[in-house]
């Protein structure tokens, strides 16, 4: 009994002293020491357990790992000398800038915390100069990018490698593109001027997107490749135009020789950018200006490449060709702001992200001028594009199409006039025809590719949520068809669909799933204020669906009907369930979960007072029985009565 309780009187001074131990390490300031009564409890276990002691974890961290990142040399030394700490140990560190949480050793926790004394320490103590985070950075990698010079020319002094990306291929220089000093120390000592990351690009990108010009010439001067391309196509000048770097962008014509071709398209794009992104009207008309002026030579006029066709998304209009037409277009700011587009989609090519990016951005611009359709054609353009270069499982094509037809559901559910048609009370059939074709396409490819593994949760989110786009665009074309070609391109495009049955990637659930239920909404997340639009259960839609073949017996993963579905308390409503029954629905086939739809159209919140025999056959009575009874039937029944029993018999005998 005695060795009993001096066994747990050992484990709670043991709790005690590690509990003790992470609250001083981490309320006392640099400079500190652990209390004299900590230390002398601590050194009263042997050598043994003080290392189990402090190498215990609380959220993550070890109290040498506190100490490291508050810069407590004295603790830090302490814990390692005297007490056996791990200096590999890893813990948590959270980044202030971005709230992200990477799991790290105690090295890389000084090197970023800037605590050089401790980093000494660490490193005098045979701390692996090259571990790596949870994303695959080094310690001097990470100190570039807080630009703690002094660290990172100890670790170079020590033997850290500044050539060793990360996971995403960045490098030391990469991350220094802030410190002109920083650069030219990691130049000298052997960094990679080209290195390129996972994106293509090298530092000199990253330098012009900070707006860094002293950094951009230093990285030139010591051969930084000026030519080299981005995943998205562009260069050291394209990157200039595209952020409006105008001192970097004078800087590299002046240094770099480039034809009046290329000089003409980038100050029209670097005018492009200054419009969309800046709204300064003056810098894009003198910048376009300055590049008409170099493609109107002796010789003739540059033309503008490659030729694009005209597009109603820009109301068909053409770039300008000659100072005249510029000067005439500056009247109208409408027409200037359709010019950038145009000079953006010419010069990056539709499927450039910064292209994309425009398109949505000038859209929403004219909606919140009331310019309703103008920003349809827009994002439907975007849509396009989208779609073509990537497909409808990626989360910025799931984005957009939701963005666009959210909006088009809400244009026509509001029957808002707009500033610039002459009669668009409703949405355009046409319109509502287009996007249903761009999402549709290729819709039975995309499911099947959802199959194939591994499957990525957010591609069969995308996919779902890409369903009930369709559903509200059969919608949009049901409520604005007016002539029977109309009507009849309607049935056409829907039955074709249906043909293909496309289900959730996540529930298995069909088209008339969907429609039939009140949680089918769509949230764009564009516009910070909008509220869910409601249209489903649509009586409309499901209607046509079921005329067209839909399956109203139809289960999804957890082997509900349609009707299960609409007999659920949140699509309570008098024409829902009897609408289905029409059409034949099994109103006795039961779930995983063994529940029938009759059990529930009787009574609150429906009270539908349906007579249920009405709707039961023979068949399905003995179906009843036989799971009554437990009467096996499997290769005793025609195909097409197995399959009926099947459905029918919850136990599945």
């Amino acid at each position: 009994m005695w060795k009993s309780h001096n066994k747990v009187d050992v484990v709670s001074q043991k709790d005690d002293c590690f509990q003790d131990l992470i609250e001083e390490c981490k309320g006392l300031p640099p400079g500190s020491k652990l209390s004299y009564s900590l230390r002398s409890r601590l050194e009263k276990f042997s050598l043994a357990v003080r290392k189990e002691i402090v190498n215990r974890v609380k959220i993550g961290n070890a109290p040498l790992f506190i100490a490291c990142k508050k810069g407590q040399l004295e603790i830090v030394e302490y814990l390692v000398n005297s007490c056996g700490a791990d200096i590999e140990q890893g813990g948590c560190y959270e980044v202030p800038d971005d709230r992200s949480v990477h799991s790290v050793t105690p090295l890389w926790c000084a090197a970023v915390s800037g605590k050089l004394p401790v980093v000494q320490f660490l490193v005098d103590h045979g701390a692996n100069l090259n571990a790596v985070s949870d994303s695959g950075s080094t310690p001097v990698r990470s100190a570039c990018f807080m630009t703690h010079l002094e660290i990172v020319q100890y670790l170079v002094e020590k033997g850290a490698d500044i050539n060793r990306p990360n996971y995403n291929g960045g490098t030391c220089l990469i991350n220094s593109v802030q410190s002109a000093q920083l650069c030219s120390f990691l130049l000298k000592h052997g960094a990679d001027v080209n290195a390129r990351d996972i994106q293509n690009k090298t530092a000199l990108h990253y330098a012009i997107q900070e707006h860094r010009i002293e950094t951009t010439a230093l990285l030139l001067e010591h051969g930084a490749n000026y030519n080299v391309k981005s995943k998205y196509g562009d260069d050291a000048l394209q990157t200039a135009c595209l952020k409006g770097a105008v001192p970097i962008f004078d800087y590299l014509i002046s240094h770099i020789w480039y034809s009046n071709e290329r000089l003409a398209n980038a100050h029209e794009l670097l005018g492009s950018t200054f419009l969309d992104e800046h709204n300064d009207l003056y810098s894009a008309i003198k910048h376009w200006k300055i590049a008409q002026t170099i493609r109107e030579t002796p010789q003739g006029i540059i033309p503008k490449l490659p030729i694009m066709q005209p597009r109603e998304a820009f109301r068909y209009q053409r770039e300008f060709s000659t100072m005249e037409e510029l000067e005439n277009l500056m009247a109208d700011l409408d027409s200037i702001r359709i010019q950038s587009l145009l000079i953006a989609e010419r010069i990056l090519g539709p499927n450039h992200k910064d292209n994309v990016f425009r398109l949505m951005f000038r859209g929403a611009s004219y909606a919140d001028m009331m310019c309703y359709q103008r920003c349809i054609d827009l994002w439907r353009r975007a849509l396009e594009v989208r779609v073509e270069k990537d497909s409808i499982l990626y989360s910025d094509t799931c984005f957009t199409a939701q963005a666009l037809v959210r909006f088009m559901v809400d244009y026509n559910e509001k029957h808002i006039p707009s500033d610039d048609t002459e009669s668009t009370y409703i949405q355009r059939f046409e319109d509502s025809v287009a996007t249903y074709r761009i999402l549709t396409n290729e819709i039975g490819d995309m499911r099947q590719l959802l199959n194939v593994r591994p499957q990525y949760q957010r591609q069969l989110d995308n996919f779902d949520k890409i369903l009930k786009c369709i559903t509200h665009l059969i919608y949009l074309m049901l409520q604005t068809a007016k002539t029977q070609e109309q009507c009849q391109l309607v049935v056409d495009l829907v039955t074709k669909l249906i043909q293909i049955n496309p289900r959730c990637a996540t529930t298995d659930e069909t088209l008339l799933h969907l429609c039939v239920s009140k949680l089918n909404t769509i949230r764009s997340g564009y516009f910070s204020d909008e509220q869910p639009v409601i249209i489903f259960p649509e009586k409309q839609v499901i209607q046509f669906l079921l005329n067209l073949g839909a399956n109203p017996n139809a289960t999804n993963d957890s082997k509900s009907t349609p009707l299960h579905v609409a007999t659920m308390p949140h699509n309570v409503n008098n024409w829902l369930v009897p609408l289905l029954l029409e059409y034949g629905a099994h109103i006795d086939l039961p779930n995983v979960a063994g529940t029938c739809p009759v059990d529930r159209v009787n009574v609150e919140p429906f009270n539908l007072d349906i007579r249920i025999l009405n709707f039961i056959s023979l068949k399905c009575l003995c179906v009843k029985t036989m799971t009554k009874y437990k009467i096996p039937y499997r290769y005793q029944l025609p195909k097409t009565l197995e399959l009926f029993v099947h459905a029918h018999n919850s136990s599945r005998c």
